[in-house]
């Protein structure tokens, strides 16, 4: 059965799965899911928010009123995202735009997740070997001492 899908990303195209994680201020990670490679990013997240509290913020591909109205209502979950060109800048506190700077974090974590623990392998010889490798990737992660934080310190 063929489940890798193609899917887009802001650098072009690409064949396998996407993986969506959640992680919080200290780096750690809260909750994930891996979904074919043209799943909306928008609908992983409203799956993975029945686990989740209190303010998110993310990339682009999170962009939508709709999901950050559904996400207010159902969850009472803030998402503070950056704004595409062209659109008008929302009004944020500065809590919300101190947020947004550190965005970067997450970017760091993902290249740590691909280059340390070596998730992005693109010759699994099976779909078991695909997951283990990646479980084993995340469990690595969750491992790490040191992992990047926002605002760089424990508070």
């Amino acid at each position: 059965k063929d489940i890798a899908k193609r899917g887009k990303t802001s650098t072009g195209w690409f064949y396998g799965f996407k993986l969506h994680a959640v992680f919080n201020r200290l780096g750690e990670l809260v909750t994930f899911r891996l979904t074919a490679g043209n799943t909306d990013d928008r609908q992983a997240l409203k799956q993975m928010a029945k686990q989740l509290s209190g303010t998110l913020v993310g990339d682009k591909g999170y962009i939508s009123k709709d999901l950050a109205d559904c996400l207010k209502k159902e969850y009472g979950i803030t998402l503070l995202t950056g704004v595409k060109k062209g659109m008008k800048a929302p009004k944020h506190t500065p809590e919300q735009k101190r947020l947004l700077k550190q965005r970067g974090v997450v970017e760091t974590i993902f290249d740590q997740l691909k280059n340390l623990c070596q998730i992005e392998h693109s010759r699994h010889r099976s779909e078991k070997g695909f997951l283990l490798n990646l479980i084993s990737g995340l469990a690595a992660y969750c491992l790490f001492p040191y992992k990047p934080m926002m605002f760089g310190k424990k508070s």
